[in-house]
């Protein structure tokens, strides 16, 4: 049978980020992809000018009815927004048991925090402990961690350790918005794995941890280790962002090449 995943996300009507960005991940690596959109938001390359929360019980609604029906090999948590939200995500999973990749979309690239202080401790405290992987930037881990940002390898590693500690199985530290020629994962679970890829110059990279926390939820929803999953899912989002200049997709910060394999 086909590896099923679920994305539990807002939309971007621009199509690069969110609910979009994942179902083309999914798509794009063999997997059929199910969705629960959280916020419908007005957006294009250049900007958000509009957020639209979906009400909570449609929320829960619709991961019952995704759940009560679709066999669904893992799920990939992003965009929530409230603590409310956060808690209701939380009870309408805690009979599933597959991999759970959670993306803390709690920082814009403003550096605006888009999670209130509330919504912040119900994510540690609700899905923290859910997570078979975290996926924060540096911004988001230090948010989560009330801490200041890493600046090196071993502030990285450090602060990826200590994010385990407080519940989520693995983390991966994602490098992009450090500085330099090469950009550094860090992979922190039992094992302790650096991910190097040379940063590509281009502005095109809107949705880049959206769809790198699909591609892994696609690994394991495909029966892969999370070291697998995550190491696959670097190498092609990579070649993703090499492949964005190609689409020439609106006029501010467009999309990566999801189907960079298929088609260009």
């Amino acid at each position: 049978m086909i590896a099923t995943a679920l994305t539990i996300a807002g939309s971007d009507s621009g199509g690069g980020a969110g609910i979009q960005a994942d179902l083309k991940t999914f798509s794009a690596l063999g997997v059929y992809g199910t969705s629960v959109i959280t916020a419908v938001t007005a957006q294009n390359t250049r900007a958000v000018t509009d957020v639209h929360p979906i009400p909570n019980a449609s929320v829960a609604a619709q991961i019952a009815a995704v759940l009560g029906d679709i066999r669904v090999d893992a799920i990939k948590i992003g965009m929530l927004g409230d603590a409310a939200l956060t808690k209701t995500v939380a009870r309408a999973l805690e009979g599933y048991r597959g991999p759970v990749v959670l993306d803390p979309v709690m920082v814009a690239k403003s550096g605006a925090r888009l999670l209130p202080d509330a919504a912040r401790a119900a994510l540690i405290a609700q899905l923290l402990p859910r997570a078979d992987l975290l996926t924060p930037n540096l911004p988001e881990a230090a948010a989560l961690l009330g801490c200041s940002e890493a600046m090196n390898d071993a502030e990285m590693q450090n602060q990826g350790a200590r994010l385990r500690v407080m519940g989520a199985k693995a983390v991966l530290m994602k490098g992009g918005h450090g500085q330099g020629e090469i950009c550094t994962d860090w992979l922190i679970a039992d094992e302790v794995t650096r991910l190097n890829a040379r940063r590509i110059a281009t502005r095109n990279t809107h949705g880049t941890g959206c769809t790198l926390s699909s591609a892994i939820a696609a690994g394991l929803a495909k029966g892969l280790t999370v070291s697998k999953a995550v190491e696959d899912a670097h190498g092609w989002l990579h070649r993703a962002i090499l492949a964005a200049d190609a689409l020439e997709i609106g006029q501010g910060h467009g999309p990566v090449h999801h189907f960079h394999e298929v088609w260009t």
